[in-house]
């Protein structure tokens, strides 16, 4: 695995929650899964110009799946070694979850985050910036 890839994982309460994060040049990939059936159910983005927002997508019974509240858990712990934008999709499903699974939820969200800086600090984006146009420059122009 190179350094641009990193995969934590934690388990409590009969099942396992997984972050799998991706750097691309300063941004942060996270796919965060687990439970009986992983899934894409939410979508949370977050830009150092932009507040953080959630897309949920509608689940098989109507509803709208509600991952987003762990990616957030992770956003809030992991926003202060951000460097550039972060896209975190989340779905973790237990069947017949019970309320201290939930409550599991939470705290492993909080575990992965807080592993997830560590790394991010000891392993700082070496992106090169983005050089562009000037105001006056075109490249249809030349």
């Amino acid at each position: 695995m190179s350094i641009k890839e990193r995969s934590f994982s934690v388990g409590m309460a009969g099942y396992e929650m997984k972050a799998d994060l991706k750097r691309i040049g300063s941004d942060i990939l996270i796919l965060l899964t687990g439970g009986d059936i992983p899934h894409i159910g939410t979508v949370t983005v977050f830009s150092e110009n932009d507040p953080a927002s959630s897309f949920r997508f509608s689940s098989h019974s109507g509803r709208k799946h509600k991952d987003d509240v762990l990616a957030e858990i992770v956003l809030k712990i992991i926003q202060p070694a951000l460097r550039g934008n972060c896209v975190i999709t989340s779905g973790i499903h237990v069947d017949h979850i019970t309320q201290e699974q939930i409550q599991a939820a939470l705290k492993m969200a909080s575990h992965l985050g807080t592993a997830i800086l560590h790394w991010l600090q000891e392993h700082p984006a070496e992106a090169k910036e983005p050089i562009y146009y000037n105001a006056n420059e075109s490249p249809l122009e030349k």
